[in-house]
């Protein structure tokens, strides 16, 4: 049997297809459709929800042309690879239109507005680590910021990787089965591994890591022939990575990337670290269900524009331990906390300022839109008005963010003669250039006026010469104009009129005079729509000669949007200027936890109930009070206390006010925290080794300088072994003689309080609870000394076990901290076996742990 010939256009659709690399779905523009065929339509149709179709001998689905962008991100949701194959020439009759791959869309280079989180960073992250070292450069293409790092530890690392949370991460091509092997023997980095196994991972061949080359790709993207402008040497090992990143990107883009102006070198060494276990006990990005309400950034957040909300998510991702830099922010909320009205008045501008960064992301790389210049435009307008009320604040902080900002007249007098004010998303739609702007485009515009008016005088003359009076001059794609005539009335359509297409209800007709009226208003709609490109490809042209300033200005808008909203913050929650200092001493007077109390409030706004957090102090110091041991019943406010202090320090290292009547908050180097208790079986990871792994990293990692908060070490094996690991780790921690790491330490073994006795720099302190007819009332209070019981049965009464089971367990206790410890199952068991006597033997009602 022949086989059956592949037409032209299914050999372009194949010509295309075999430069893809795999993974990826082809969308092939036909006409107004994008059409998937053979097994992509199969793959595009279940993902995407569409109906799946046969012509020939091949499956096909398509989607529609104006709809792609919603299709397309769904795709890229579910870690798909997008190409995008159009039509580059204007379809000629009898001819086969010219195609060409124009875009590769991937979860990690899509720049299209509605395929991104405005309030979030998009990152691409490229990641190359042998034994413990290893290189990472990160690249958000949306908005052009572009940073690398090196360590000679993969563990300084993962905070920030953690942190930026890349939507596609690239390795060298057979990293990922070798990486997996390593983790099955345990020579490789857990943490990574399992991190890589939840991201859409792309292996690259080898050779695009090379340093050297990398090196020459960055310079070559940013037009420089060295990077020391850019503090960065030409031999930096993590070069290679971000040579990576962007062979991928321009690859995808099929051009330059052409916003990418600058690259930055992270360092360990001038940010504070949070590990990714401390990122997810402190929930920092999100709360324990996954949600951002309920983490600190969104308690800490008052923003009113995407780009602040993006910029407070990068200062939380590297918290400064610049002095300078967090006493300048602190300043600015200072000096825009006393004057209210002014603050107000620019948060109100915010409000219609629009994502510069992003709009010029896109109009750089080729992806263009008249409302994107109206955005430009929008945000342009607001400008001398935050200007003029920032005049009013002034001080040498404020004025910092004032200079950064360009109004940029000349650029503003051009985009508001030249748009009008309604803008369409589509250029190919037209109507977006204003009367009056370009006289040969008025004239144009004139014209196809006027053949519109002809056309309604052919309507009305028509009717009267034929006598029909419901004919009519009608439009569409497939025929362009002609008249349309209901079969009642066929009897006097006149011999001149030019049949057409004949249709259920009647016949549509063309004249020789409609004809070539119509190559006229073709003729003319179409030399308008050229022109009104040729003008808005100058309006482009013109706003990125401003793109510098524009993105200058964009930053200084984002500080401006974040300061601003810390200064509401501070004022709705009554919160201090914290001082800062590079002293061994944390002080803190009536601290709170700056979510639960926001949650706290919103609870009793619901209830219509008075519920208030109370505040607790806390001094700490690495050589004198370095370790507070705090005990109290579950339920009293232990993890609460502790996560507190963690939050109020972290707060006051990115330069946002804190929750406190007064602090002192010294730089630290690192937060660590161990606390909560979760199985993690997809590593095969008990919820002993998840607390026990953690526990390590902090033990290996933590300095002087850092800040621990550990919660129940131990409590996930048995009492004695749980005991004896905790007080082990706290021995370790006070080792050196002068001075160690502030921790904050809280657990149920009441007999570690005897360490106070025996280690100079650790004191007791515990959760205060009132006692009431054998019930207890919470009062959240932390004060010296040790709790003298745990009153475990008393929670289990507030819990809602059954009056039976607390009365019973209230006996076994009298019976076990009795001498005659005897206790009689009281439960019958098989019939057959009479009931028991249970005999604890023990010699104290305490350990001994000194004797």
């Amino acid at each position: 049997m022949a086989k059956k010939k592949i037409t032209p256009m299914m050999q372009q659709y194949f010509d295309v297809k075999r430069s893809l690399p795999s993974n990826t779905l082809l969308l092939f523009r036909l006409g107004d459709f994008y059409e998937m065929f053979h097994e992509d339509a199969e793959i595009g149709a279940q993902l995407l929800g569409i109906t799946l179709t046969k012509r020939s001998d091949y499956k096909m689905a398509g989607i529609p042309f104006h709809a792609a962008e919603q299709y397309i991100g769904k795709a890229l949701q579910a870690g798909k690879k997008v190409a995008i194959c159009d039509q580059v020439e204007t379809p000629k009759p009898g001819k086969l239109v010219k195609r060409s791959l124009t875009r590769i869309l991937t979860p990690g280079t899509t720049i299209e507005d509605n395929q991104l989180e405005s309030s979030r960073n998009h990152y691409l992250a490229a990641i190359e680590f042998e034994g413990k070292e290893a290189e990472l450069a990160w690249l958000d293409l949306s908005t052009g910021e572009f940073q690398i790092a090196s360590s000679q530890s993969i563990d300084d690392l993962m905070p920030v990787l953690t942190s930026i949370d890349p939507a596609e991460v690239l390795i060298l091509e057979g990293e990922e089965n070798r990486w997996r092997a390593m983790a099955q023997d345990g020579t490789s980095h857990d943490e990574l591994i399992h991190f890589l196994a939840t991201r859409a991972i792309t292996e690259i061949p080898g050779f695009q890591f090379d340093a050297d080359s990398g090196a020459q790709a960055v310079m070559d993207t940013l037009g420089v022939i060295n990077l020391e402008g850019f503090g960065i040497e030409k031999s930096h090992s993590a070069l290679g990575c971000a040579g990576a990143v962007l062979h991928y990107v321009t690859e995808n883009l099929r051009s330059k990337p052409e916003n990418v102006s600058s690259i930055k070198e992270y360092s360990s060494d001038t940010a504070l670290l949070l590990d990714p276990a401390t990122l997810r006990n402190l929930e920092i990005f999100r709360s324990t269900r996954g949600t951002r309400e309920g983490s600190l950034l969104h308690s800490i957040s008052r923003v009113k524009t995407a780009s602040g909300a993006r910029l407070l998510e990068q200062w939380l991702i590297a918290p400064e331990r610049s002095i300078d830099e967090l006493q300048r922010r602190q300043d600015c909320i200072e000096r825009f906390a006393a004057s209210p009205v002014a603050s107000s008045e620019i948060q109100d501008l915010l409000k219609s300022v629009r994502d510069i960064k992003r709009i010029l992301g896109r109009i750089q790389n080729r992806i263009r839109n008249p409302r994107e210049l109206g955005g430009i435009r929008e945000t342009l307008k607001q400008l001398p008005a935050i200007i003029e009320a920032l005049r009013g604040v002034s001080s040498t902080s404020v004025d910092t963010i004032t200079r950064g900002i360009d109004p940029l007249p000349h650029l503003t007098e051009l985009l508001n003669r030249a748009l009008k004010e309604e803008l369409p998303n589509n250029l190919s739609d037209g109507g977006y250039i204003a009367l009056g702007y370009d006289e040969a485009l008025d004239e144009m515009l004139s014209l196809t006026t006027d053949n519109k008016l002809w056309l309604s005088n052919l309507e009305a003359d028509e009717r009267d010469r034929t006598g029909i009076k419901n004919l009519k001059v009608k439009f569409n794609n497939a025929f362009g104009y002609f008249i349309e005539v209901t079969k009642a009335n066929l009897n006097l359509v006149p011999d001149n009129y030019i049949r057409k297409q004949t249709m259920v209800n009647g016949e549509r007709f063309v004249t020789e005079s409609l004809k070539k009226k119509e190559k006229e208003i073709f003729h003319a709609e179409e030399n308008s729509k050229r022109r009104e490109e040729e003008l808005f490809t100058g309006l482009v042209e013109a706003t990125l000669e401003d793109s510098k300033s524009l993105n200058k200005t964009a930053a200084a808008l984002a500080e401006l949007d974040v300061l601003l909203g810390w200064t509401e913050l501070a004022r709705e929650w009554d919160y201090c200027k914290p001082q800062l200092d590079e002293s061994e001493s944390l002080e803190i007077d009536q601290g709170r936890h700056p979510v639960v109390e926001q949650m706290l409030q919103q609870e009793a706004v619901g209830l219509s109930s008075d519920q208030s957090f109370v505040p607790n102090d806390s001094q700490l110091n690495a050589s004198t009070s370095q370790i507070h041991l705090i005990t109290g019943p579950n339920m009293a406010g232990k993890s609460t206390y502790i996560r507190q202090v963690a939050l109020i320090t972290l707060m006051a290292q990115i330069g946002c006010w804190v929750p406190a009547k007064s602090a002192r908050i010294p730089l630290v180097d690192r937060i660590f925290s161990r606390v909560g208790a979760s199985d993690d079986l997809a590593r095969g990871n008990s919820t002993f080794m998840v607390e026990m792994n953690e526990t390590a990293n902090i033990l290996n990692n933590a300095t002087a300088n850092s800040l621990i908060i550990l919660d129940e070490i131990g409590r996930g094996t048995s009492t004695y072994d749980g005991l004896s690991i905790a007080w082990s780790v706290v021995e370790y921690l006070h080792r050196d003689e002068e001075s160690g790491p502030k921790t904050l330490f809280a657990t149920h073994y009441q007999e570690l309080t005897e360490l106070e006795k025996h280690l100079d720099r650790l004191e007791n302190f515990s959760v205060a609870v009132k006692e009431w007819n054998d019930d207890i009332v919470f009062v959240r209070s932390v004060v010296q000394g040790a709790a003298d019981r745990s009153y475990g049965i008393q929670v289990a009464r507030l819990a809602g076990l059954p009056s039976p089971v607390i009365d019973r367990a209230q006996e076994i206790l009298n019976k076990l901290e009795s001498d005659d410890a005897t206790v009689t199952v009281s439960a019958p068991g098989p019939k057959s076996k009479p009931r028991k006597k249970i005999r604890i033997e023990t010699d104290d009602k305490q350990l001994d742990l000194f004797g």
